[in-house]
Parts: structure tokens; sequence; C-alpha cells
């Protein structure tokens, strides 16, 4: 039986005939020189450290191409690049793609062809920017004072002014080295329009400190929810998010304040007893976010795409996976559907775990159980990947318990083709908040809290964080946070 190697170069010669409209294929130098560089790529989609898949073979050695082998007079190709190079070289440019590149790639993008190469290329350079390695974004986009979501009992305390979430904020911002853990920072809408105390921009704080603004542009949904859909553990029916109609000029006015990217995001409940989420609550929901994050491109905003399935319920991380994996698979059709450009835009999904008061997962499990959904959902063409932390139980540490699902998963799979990170907001600033209390005198502990968070999270992206090692303020004085859109 002739190799999978061997098999496949004679389909891809063929192939290539055909598409040309000869009836002839490759030379054999070609068909030998493309089974020899074949024959030595790995297969990452098997995973890190993983063996090959049941029936899947492998020639050990190039001597598996001999009944192929090129003429004696032929010579030899120099090196695999040069191989491949040559072999791509005498392809002929599909009518789509334009000329090629010298090196063998396709000079012109044949996909979003209604946005500018300029363009392109500004949203994937901020989109890179935003999934530089070991940074994640600091979600600082909550509508009222974070302190009102930290669930903590001591926390709202704190009164809840415009005043105190202006001294707050800026005081996150200017934590010194705080660019060193953080790429970017989502802010709500009145942060990106305000000062702080000395009347200086918010946006020029974040810029200068060398990290990203963004915009949350989503206006929450309606509790009454989607007609005819069933109540669910949140309480209420099925939603999507308000916001488009006028998205197009919030979009213009947020890139000219000094945003460079936007979040919207979509919830979705599990309840399998009651069929949710329903097919209808999921198309809604992923339509809704592609057509968002096509109108943000087209204003010059990287979308970050967030369709949050919550934790709530007694349901195990079984359903939590077969969900999750079912969503993606929609959205990533929607988006292709609306014409989103993948390398400019990120996504911002749930990690794959129990219901609060389901079976408890470990840190393992979940990152195994995430990571195979990502696998099986999420194209390389999008550079990032950033977790929302999600809601925890009450006899939970939800700083700890992100920090430590977020290094498993690094830890295990270390070699994945997106930047796997996080987008923390209550789980890196409950001790911050708890330190603070509303007293500028406790600026210089609270960065510092803010900073060793920061730095757990960095670690984690690399695998390498301790558990126990980040101070916080662990469980003592949990009490459930405010739930729905904030």
């Amino acid at each position: 039986m002739l190799s999978l190697h061997v098999a496949t170069t004679s389909f891809v010669a063929n192939a290539v005939g055909n598409h040309r409209g000869r009836t002839t294929s490759l030379s054999m130098n070609e068909a030998a020189a493309k089974a020899a560089w074949l024959a030595k790529l790995d297969a990452p989609q098997w995973g890190p450290g993983a063996s090959m898949p049941m029936g899947a073979t492998r020639d050990s050695a190039p001597a598996a191409a001999a009944p192929v082998a090129a003429p004696a007079a032929a010579a030899p190709a120099t090196s695999e690049a040069a191989a491949k190079a040559a072999w791509l070289a005498k392809l002929d440019a599909p009518s789509w793609g334009g000329a090629r590149a010298s090196a063998g790639g396709l000079v012109n993008d044949f996909t979003c062809q209604w946005l500018s190469d300029s363009e392109k290329a500004a949203l994937k350079a901020t989109a890179d920017a935003m999934s530089a390695p070991n940074k994640g974004f600091l979600a600082s986009d909550e509508s009222a004072g974070p302190w009102l979501r930290a669930g903590h009992v001591d926390a709202a305390k704190v009164p809840d002014t415009e005043e105190n979430r202006a001294a707050y904020r800026s005081m996150l911002y200017q934590a010194p080295g705080l660019s060193e853990y953080i790429s970017g920072v989502i802010l709500h809408t009145e942060t990106l329009y305000q000062s702080d105390a000395s009347g200086r921009k918010m946006v020029d704080l974040i810029n200068e400190n060398g990290m990203i603004p963004g915009i949350k542009l989503d206006k929450g949904y309606d509790t009454s929810g989607i007609p005819g859909t069933v109540v669910g553990p949140l309480g209420h029916p099925e939603t999507f998010d308000k916001g488009i109609d006028d998205l197009d000029a919030r979009c213009k006015a947020a890139y000219a304040q000094g945003a460079r990217f936007a979040k919207w995001r979509n919830v979705l409940q599990i309840d399998p007893a009651n069929g949710l989420p329903s097919d209808l609550a999921i198309t809604l929901c992923v339509h809704n976010l592609a057509q968002y994050a096509t109108i943000c491109q087209r204003n010059g905003l990287v979308p970050i795409i967030e369709p949050e399935i919550v934790p709530n319920g007694n349901h195990g991380i079984e359903a939590c996976a077969v969900i999750t994996e079912k969503v993606l698979v929609a959205q990533f059709a929607a988006l292709k559907q609306h014409g989103c450009y993948l390398e400019g835009a990120v996504l911002k999904p749930n990690m794959v775990k129990n219901g609060l008061a389901g079976p408890k997962a470990t840190p393992e499990q979940i990152a195994t159980a995430t990571v195979t959904v990502l696998k099986r959902t999420v194209p390389v063409a999008m550079p990032g990947i950033f977790f929302l932390s999600g809601e925890t139980a009450l006899d939970e540490d939800n700083e700890e318990e992100a920090t430590n699902n977020l290094n498993a998963m690094n830890k295990l799979y270390p070699n994945l083709p997106w930047s796997l990170t996080f987008s923390y907001g209550k789980a890196l600033q409950k001790t911050t908040i708890i330190t603070w209390m509303g007293n500028v005198a406790n600026n210089g502990i609270a960065q510092t809290a803010i900073l060793n968070r920061c730095k757990a999270n960095s670690d984690a992206c690399q695998g390498t964080y301790i558990k126990g090692t980040c101070a916080s303020v662990s469980v003592d004085g949990n009490v459930a946070q405010a739930g729905g859109a904030y």
C-alpha cells in the first residue's frame, strides 16, 4: 500500500494538472521534492506530545518516495524551502489571487475585499499588538464602580460616585510597569471620555503607560428576553445585546477619542433539561456579534468577539463542552458570512467549566476540555484568545481559580496556534479594590496588588505560575456578585 505522503503527492499533482487545464501531472522530480518536503512536516493538530491518530501513517525515511524518484540527470533540491518554492513557482496563480510573491506566497489577500489593504494592515497590527506574548487585557468596562461586581462584602462599601470611579481607574492605569503584563484596557463609555482629577484624559494615561485603549460598545440586554424563549438559570429568558442601530456612529466617535479596539458581549444560558441555549438564541447571538465585528472593522476598531456561556446552573463540564463547541462553530460561520477579517479580530470566550452547582472539575480537566473545543472550532488566522474569568462559587477564590485554569492550559498545551491569555475584570481587581477602598492614600499598595495579580496571569500565559504564590483576599467576605448585563 502506498504511504500517506506518496498518495497525497499524487493527489496534489493530479489536482494541479486539472486546475491548469492539462492532462499531465507534475514532473517526477517535482513530485519527489514535494513528497520529501511533506515527509518532514510534523502534525501539530494532533496536540503537544501526542502520538499520531490510529490509522495515520508517516514514512520514517525519504526512501519511501523512491517509486517516484527523479531521473538521474535531475539535480536534487538544495533545501526544503527551495524545493517548496520551486514547486509553488511552477503553479499558475488562481484567477482570484493575483500574482505570486517571489517566495511563493500570495501577494493579494483574496478575502474581505470590502476592506482596503491598508485598513487590513492596520487592523492586523493592532490585533497582533493586543495578542503580544504573555500579555492580556484589563477589563475595566463596568458601568458602575467595579467594587459593586467584585463579589466581596467590603467592596460594596466604597461610594459609587463618578469621582471615585475616576480616582480608582486612573490609579490602575498609572501603575508603574503595568504594560509588562497588560496589552489593552477595555473602557466603559464614561471612562473613554473621562479625565482624572488633574485634568489628564484617561486614554492618555493608558497610552503613556504603553497600553492600548479599547471601548465596550454593547448596550446590554433587556431581561424580558427573546419572545417565546424559556427562562434559564439567570432567572430570565434568552437574550441578545442592544446597540447595533447607532453602532457605526459610536465606533467613529470612539476611534476619534483614541480607542483602537472594541468589545461586545452576548450571554447564553445552559439548561440541558429545557434545551438551553436554543438554536434561535445561538443564531441571534452569533449574527449580532458578527454584525458588530464588521461595523467595528469598517471604522478601524479591532473587535473582541465575546459569546459568553455563563456557568449558572447544575450541569457538568461535559454539557458546557458540547454547547461551547456548538456556539463557536456557529460563531465563526457567522463571521465568515458577514465578511469579518479574522486576522484583525480576537476572541473572548468562556472557559469550558462545570456549572456553579455542578460537579467540580479540576484545572487540568478545564484546560483539556477548553483547548479541545478551541482546536475544533477556532481558525488559526485569529491571533489571540482572551478568556473571561466567569463567575465562581462562593467557596472559591475567583482570582486564584482564573489564574490556575489559565496556567493549566498553557502548561499542558504550550504550542498552540494562537495566544491563550486573559481578559479579566474582577479576577484581576478584587484584592486591589479591597486594598484601595476609596482612599487615595492607598494608591501605592493598591498598585502593587494589581501588578502582582497581572504578573501572576502573565506567568500563567507561560504555564509557570505556582498556585498560591500571589496574595489574594481568598474566599473571606465572598458574596454573590451582581449579575446580568454590566
